[in-house]
């Protein structure tokens, strides 16, 4: 029976946007009812339009899981959920591991994974794309499957506009159902036509690698790294041939939890890490700056110092502040929550400015598990 139902993971997910039905308290999507949530993203358009999104329903990572997508023109009220994105057959596929990113032309894309089940070896990501993110009603096209495996970390654009995702088929688990030994890396996907083809390229096979959550920047010459989560802190490798090729896999230095991160080319032209520092688990989570390509980090911001705060997210307002999404506490207190702040916040270790703000709650569930 698990044989002949495993590609039912390769049908398309649906989407639910009835408002009443997504706040409805007796349903499984509203805040009252959701037992845990987290792995969020984040994203605004130049019109100042932000999204978020992350994962949840049922009692855990398993079958039937969903996402839900969030969108506000205030950052401290994002409200109800605008959609959610379900699995095909809810019974044996889930929906999870999310990813929010403006390309360059400015539509929204909305990457997300699928699975038979909680991990059946072959995953699937997906993707859909807004046109026009500053609608009143946004509206998403169809799901489409463009690789294997799964990414929940934003693509970046080569200087040259070449597209590249960081897709990949995890080390740390293996499963009977599908086996594709070829791609169990921290691949690299590349797209030449902006988001219509996409092909895979390339992977790294850092030694210690688990739960590879890998992302990738372009340096000032051209060149690529990885950074890759890994059981010993953040593993990375470097590319000089566009991603076809990595090589020199080694320790970054950069340590952590064995959890994801997050590193971005901001507008200014510095690099941003968000990381665990100093950590005695998955707590301190830190903003960091680099104006060498990643080879030293200036500055520390401690966006929040407590136990079970993971998985952040970023991306840049026209306002001018850098958005921090992240989740806390997913089981208990179940809280998706945002920073925002700026590069001078973090090279001082210090809000500094009016606008800057730490711990924005942008949702939060009271489900209470065994209600289920």
């Amino acid at each position: 029976m698990i044989m002949e139902n495993k590609d039912l993971s390769l049908l398309p997910a649906s989407y639910l946007t009835d408002g009443a039905a997504l706040s409805d308290p007796a349903g499984p999507y509203a805040d009252e009812s959701r037992l845990f949530q987290g792995i969020p993203g984040i994203e605004c358009t130049k019109g100042g339009t932000y999204y978020a999104v992350f994962y949840t329903g049922m009692k855990t990572e398993e079958a039937g899981n969903f996402l839900l997508l969030y969108k506000s023109r205030d950052p401290h009220d994002f409200g109800k959920a605008i959609m959610a994105v379900l699995p095909p057959a809810p019974e044996f596929v889930r929906c999870y591991d999310p990813c929010l990113w403006i390309d360059p032309s400015g539509r929204l894309n909305l990457f997300w994974a699928q699975s038979y089940g909680l991990y059946d070896g072959r995953m699937g990501v997906w993707r859909a794309v807004c046109d026009d993110p500053d609608a009143d009603m946004p509206v998403f096209s169809p799901p489409k499957r463009i690789a294997n495996g799964i990414m929940m970390n934003k693509p970046i654009v080569t200087r040259g506009g070449t597209w590249l995702l960081p897709c990949s088929i995890w080390k740390s688990s293996d499963s009977e159902l599908n086996r594709l030994p070829d791609e169990r890396y921290s691949n690299v996907y590349r797209s030449l036509d902006g988001g219509s083809t996409f092909e895979l390229i390339g992977h790294s096979d850092y030694p210690n690698r688990l739960i590879d959550e890998h992302m990738i920047y372009e340096r000032g010459d051209g060149s690529l790294v990885m950074l890759i989560r890994a059981s010993d802190g953040i593993g990375m490798a470097e590319s000089y041939d566009g991603g076809v090729t990595w090589r020199g896999e080694r320790n970054s230095g950069l340590g952590g939890p064995c959890s994801r991160f997050c590193v971005r080319r901001l507008k200014s032209g510095r690099l941003l890490l968000v990381n665990h520092y100093r950590f005695t688990g998955r707590n301190n989570l830190t903003a960091m700056l680099s104006e060498e390509d990643g080879k030293s980090w200036i500055g520390g911001l401690l966006i929040d110092g407590r136990q079970n705060v993971s998985y952040p997210d970023v991306c840049e307002s026209p306002d001018g502040m850098i958005n921090i999404i992240y989740d806390r506490e997913r089981y208990k207190d179940k809280e998706i929550l945002l920073a925002r702040v700026t590069e001078d916040d973090i090279l001082e270790g210090r809000l500094t400015g009016g606008k800057s703000e730490l711990s924005i709650i942008v949702s939060k569930a009271y489900g209470r598990n065994g209600d289920l």
